[in-house]
């Protein structure tokens, strides 16, 4: 009877619609899965990091472009190897190895790295080391210093980041250190505080990397020039001033128990 009163062509236009009800009533009853976000993609070693009871998130490549990453390269220096030089001036750190090569890191030079000159030697090591004032920096800066007179205890809110390399000449610590930061934007660049910073991946690659009684030299400006070029010895930007938020540092300890180092806090 329906055959009858539609005719061929309404059988058709009645089947049509009949299919299209059915595709949109699947769509409305299962529709497509959200796909989830692309996981981020990091350069090699500078991925997340879990150290110490620490996670540590990966270093977005916008802070790793050009130079600003660890290298393996032929060593352009004049040190012997196992020394550390230092480059205040490209901003660089290299790790001279037995076989003409050298690990090459980059470097934020605070404004007590830019004192540090001649030659020195690593005669301490630290694991997430806590950090206090000089008294030349209380002296000098109270406003900026004074609220952290008592120290900052090692852990993710101390300055000296995941690991420290103390500086010593003539049997005396010389208060310059090469350590980690969190700061990811000093990398590459000169910073109004601080000594030689690395990058918290690369200071622990570098922390494991040397031994005791290493000797560390300091470039001057006329070997950067030579040996690196005029361009890159004049590599980054004087950041402005930084001063951290009393409050927000004590919050950050209060919330943070400490890194579980075990018994290898310090060598």
């Amino acid at each position: 009877m329906i055959a009858t009163i539609l005719g061929g062509r309404g059988l058709v236009r009645l089947a049509m619609g009949f299919a299209l009800a059915s595709s949109l009533a699947a769509c409305v009853q299962e529709p497509l899965e959200e796909l989830p976000p692309p996981e981020p993609v990091f350069l090699e070693g500078y991925g997340p990091l879990e150290d110490d009871g620490y996670h540590l998130p990966g270093i977005p490549t916008e802070y790793l472009e050009g130079a600003n990453h660890k290298v393996l390269i032929l060593y352009p220096g004049d040190e012997g190897p196992g020394t550390i030089e230092i480059d205040p001036f490209a901003k660089f750190l290299y790790y001279v190895l037995e076989d003409g090569t050298a690990l090459r890191y980059p470097i934020a030079v605070g404004r007590e790295g830019k004192g540090l000159r001649g030659t020195t030697v690593i005669r301490r090591k630290a694991e997430w080391p806590g950090w206090t004032p000089t008294a030349n920096m209380l002296r000098t800066e109270p406003e900026v210093y004074g609220p952290f007179a008592g120290g900052i205890p090692g852990g993710l809110a101390s300055p000296l980041g995941a690991r420290a390399l103390y500086l010593y000449r003539g049997g005396k610590d010389t208060y310059f250190r090469i350590h980690g930061t969190n700061d990811l934007g000093s990398i590459g660049n000169s910073g109004s505080a601080g000594c030689i910073r690395l990058f918290n991946q690369d200071i622990i690659d570098l922390f494991d990397r040397i031994e005791m009684g290493t000797k560390v030299v300091i470039r001057t400006y006329e070997d950067s020039v030579r040996i690196e070029g005029e361009e890159l010895a004049y590599r980054g930007v004087e950041l402005p001033p930084y001063i951290a938020d009393p409050d927000a540092i004590n919050e950050a300890v209060a919330a943070d128990p400490g890194p579980d180092l075990g018994e290898s806090a310090e060598g």
